[in-house]
């Protein structure tokens, strides 16, 4: 079975610049812009959605008991906040075809 390769950023950018007709260097630039806007408005409003995509959601974890998987004693794990990334659902469905219910 053959591994699959990962599109690196440089074949990204050479993509959305032959789709868009601009260069590599403006493709970069609205890549680089892109990623930032995304940081910035995930920190300020707790989401950003990339439209036809998904959202990225800063997500606050609650303090909780936990265990230490080495010694087995008990561990308290404290409150933090996560970044998650929830996948559109017309996304989902065209990677994964959801199964057909049987009649």
């Amino acid at each position: 079975m053959a591994t699959a390769t990962r599109m690196t950023q440089t074949q990204l950018i050479k993509e959305l610049a032959a789709a868009t007709e601009t260069s590599n260097k403006i493709a970069k630039t609205f890549l680089e812009t892109f990623a930032s806007v995304a940081v910035r408005e995930t920190k300020k409003n707790g989401v950003f959605v990339l439209p036809g995509v998904g959202r990225l959601v800063r997500v606050e974890r609650k303090a909780r008991m936990g265990r230490n998987p080495a010694t087995g004693a008990a561990i308290k794990i404290p409150a933090k906040k996560v970044v998650k990334f929830r996948v559109a659902k017309a996304v989902k469905d065209a990677i994964v075809p959801p199964k057909k219910a049987k009649a």
